[in-house]
């Protein structure tokens, strides 16, 4: 099957003035200006299979929202090459145009003075839709989203989280079959995060769509994807399922033990002990844990007792502290 998206050796490089401060060095760089190269991405190499939803990870300035726009065809690559529904996507062909959509957290797509209605229907005329179409689309993207009742208001009158909601929607009147989503859920709170999670999960479903995420929430990634590509200063830092980057850059899991009374000495047990009142937290290696929580239950008045994966967040964390190009590439 051939991937919905492919990059190999991807790479973009910008070219960055420079000059010293001063009002004298700023007229000497109007005539002798100096320069330096900023590669951005650095040679990423992965495929996405139609209907598969990556997270790709990376912290601010990894190169994700770069990749993203040479992805969409904003951009194009310096060096490598990138096929997005067998398109190049820099060419910007009408018919790659139809079948994509790039969101991000941080842009507009609605205008600013226009009831969301009015921003919908200049999107329809824009893509050519069939009225049909349009309306069926559009009352299906409402009922999922709970739009019902934004549809009459200036996109200015609107929450965060509704302005987002009527963003989204409005991305998804053509039905792309492929999504870019570069922090969909930035600045929301926690409600409308699940709300959007769980309408990107149904908009998988039901059309089988590619969807490329890119998220700084880990619980957007853990409830989404099954794969993760994680970038750092542009490099390829590890491309693989999720569980798998649990498993190998954490060797630890945490034992949470609720005693019947406090004050107990459980340092014969882990190394790393956090105590808050009779609930105590430990952490061991993951070779061990068996062992451990046998000892825990036979020696301690133990009234509750859980194991856990450390959270993802302090995975990535730990990926991230990698070297570019290390061995986790």
């Amino acid at each position: 099957m051939m991937p919905a998206i492919r990059c190999e050796a991807l790479s973009k490089t910008y070219r960055v003035p420079e000059r010293d401060p001063g009002l004298w060095n700023a007229a000497k760089s109007l005539l002798h200006r100096r320069t330096r190269d900023v590669q951005a991405v650095k040679e990423v190499t992965f495929d996405v299979a139609p209907g598969e939803i990556v997270g790709f990870l990376g912290p601010n300035g990894a190169g994700k929202t770069t990749t993203l726009k040479m992805l969409s065809g904003l951009l194009n690559p310096s060096a490598g090459h990138v096929r997005v529904l067998d398109f190049e996507p820099f060419r910007r062909d009408r018919e790659f145009l139809r079948q994509i959509t790039l969101v991000m957290g941080n842009r507009n797509q609605l205008v600013w003075d226009l009831p969301v209605a009015d921003s919908f229907e200049r999107n329809r005329a824009i893509y050519r839709l069939q009225r049909g179409q349009y309306e069926h689309t559009l009352a299906e993207l409402t009922e999922l989203l709970d739009l019902q009742d934004l549809l009459r208001k200036p996109v200015r009158n609107l929450s965060l989280g509704e302005r987002m909601k009527c963003e989204i929607a409005v991305a998804l009147l053509h039905r792309p079959q492929i999504l870019f989503l570069d922090e969909p859920t930035l600045g929301l709170d926690v409600t409308m995060q699940r709300r959007i999670r769980t309408f990107v999960a149904q908009y998988n479903e039901r059309l089988g769509a590619t969807i490329l995420l890119t998220s700084h929430y880990m619980a957007d990634v853990e409830a989404l994807c099954q794969r993760v590509v994680v970038i750092h200063h542009g490099q390829l830092l590890f491309d693989g399922a999720l569980a798998d980057l649990v498993t190998r850059f954490s060797p630890h899991k945490t034992i949470v033990v609720d005693l019947e009374r406090e004050g107990l000495d459980l340092s014969a047990y882990s190394d790393s002990i956090t105590v808050e009142g009779s609930r105590v937290t430990l952490l061991v290696p993951k070779a061990d844990t068996a062992q451990v929580t046998g000892r825990l239950l036979a020696d301690l008045p133990v009234i509750d007792l859980t194991v856990e994966e450390p959270p993802i967040e302090e995975v990535i964390e730990q990926v991230f502290n990698l070297e570019a190009g290390g061995s986790a590439a």
